[in-house]
């Protein structure tokens, strides 16, 4: 992408740091299916598919996206989100708290996390940050890094036929993630032990689930585009939380 993307409305708060990762760019060298010749077969098989010969090897990405989250009832949202695989993502986005308009973000930059809610950009619903926060937010951007399959070299990869397991290294953090990978190289899911507190459990790691039901070609890239997350806590209750469906992508 050429000129660099502007800081959303919800984001403006961070609009360093939205600037700052908008400046991160690929080396210029295109994608050749030998790049993969050293990986697990599930991940070969995997990025072989999700990447056209010859595309350019960007490091980052500008996702736009709707669907639901839950918080109590399952709420409509729109969000743009700007992802740079073991840099740092922001991801600002609007929903509503039945007639009230609901705007803000969560992020992961310079090592932090954070999350910063406000009732029409003003009245603060919740923000949270510290090192919890920051731990579960560099899992989510090691988890993420599946929307930019061509910074696949920065991870450390293992697996077979059917799993592909990267370790990403996130500020010092070492994040592990499991891509369940179909025969045809599609992406069907992704596991991950994720350091978080859902439905205010004591914080610890909990599995992370994310099902992928649909996948979508943007440029040279095949990635996943219609998408459910859940935690499970092991108390057997229903822990899925948002749905997404990506309707745009730009790759840089």
């Amino acid at each position: 992408m050429g000129r660099a993307p502007a800081v959303p409305r919800a984001a403006h708060h961070v609009g360093t740091h939205w600037r700052a990762l908008s400046e991160v760019k690929g080396t210029g060298e295109r994608f050749a299916p030998a790049m993969t010749a050293s990986l697990p077969p599930a991940a070969r098989r995997w990025i072989n598919h999700a990447v056209a010969e010859g595309t350019p090897m960007a490091a980052a990405a500008r996702l736009e996206m709707s669907g639901e989250i839950r918080l109590g009832s399952w709420r409509p949202f729109t969000a743009v989100q700007l992802l740079a695989p073991t840099t740092g993502f922001i991801w600002a986005a609007t929903t509503r708290l039945g007639p009230l308009s609901v705007s803000g973000y969560d992020r992961f930059t310079d090592g932090c996390g954070e999350m910063r809610w406000r009732i029409g950009g003003i009245i603060p619903v919740m923000s949270a940050d510290g090192p919890d926060v920051s731990d579960s937010a560099a899992g989510r951007l090691a988890g993420e890094s599946i929307f930019v399959p061509t910074t696949f070299p920065l991870a450390r990869w293992r697996g077979d036929e059917f799993v592909a397991s990267a370790t990403w290294t996130v500020d010092g953090r070492k994040e592990t993630v499991r891509l369940d990978v179909a025969d045809d190289g599609a992406l069907c899911g992704v596991r991950m032990l994720r350091w978080g507190n859902p439905d205010n459990h004591e914080f610890g790691r909990y599995p992370f689930i994310v099902a992928v039901e649909a996948e979508r070609r943007f440029g040279g890239m095949t990635i996943a585009s219609r998408i459910r997350a859940s935690w499970d806590t092991g108390t057997g209750g229903d822990g899925e939380f948002f749905r997404a469906e990506i309707t745009s992508a730009d790759f840089f």
